[in-house]
């Protein structure tokens, strides 16, 4: 079993299309991280998979205005390649470059991911897991937005 967080699974990434989590980065700070199908990934990194089914991690922002693919709907996907839904930019699932609309020329930030066994790990020494879903969805807030008493 690789070292690192367990997430889902292969299965899982390709029946939902993709999958959602929040880790801490270097700086202790939230991280969005999206994690999508890669068909074919011995041609392609940073893919994990077994076989040519494999998934690829992403961080969950478009490269021109940093626009998150995941809206709490799930990724925006269409033929191997992730849509951003602000401005339609397309990028490869597998590589995260962008070929085409306002975020041309750019490739998404990657995060290393292991796939042993159908089971998908978080590897990548720069991320800690945090828990599953968007930042908001673990954070419960305060109880009360002011601190004055009557």
């Amino acid at each position: 079993m690789p070292d690192g967080a367990r997430l889902t699974t292969v299965e899982d990434v390709y029946e939902e299309g993709s999958y959602t989590f929040t880790a801490l980065d270097p700086f202790d700070m939230d991280e969005e991280i999206i994690v999508v199908p890669c068909e074919d990934p011995a041609e392609t990194e940073p893919a994990a998979g077994e076989g040519d089914r494999g998934v690829a991690a992403w961080i969950n922002r478009c490269t021109h205005e940093a626009q998150r693919f995941d809206t709490g709907r799930g990724v925006p996907m269409r033929d191997g390649e992730i849509i951003c839904p602000k401005h339609g930019s397309f990028f490869d699932s597998c590589s995260g470059d962008c070929d085409n609309g306002e975020a041309a020329g750019t490739t998404l930030p990657d995060v290393e991911v292991a796939v042993e066994d159908g089971e998908v790990y978080l590897v990548d020494d720069d991320y800690t897991f945090d828990h599953e879903g968007k930042i908001d969805d673990g954070d419960s807030g305060p109880g009360s937005t002011s601190h004055i008493g009557f």
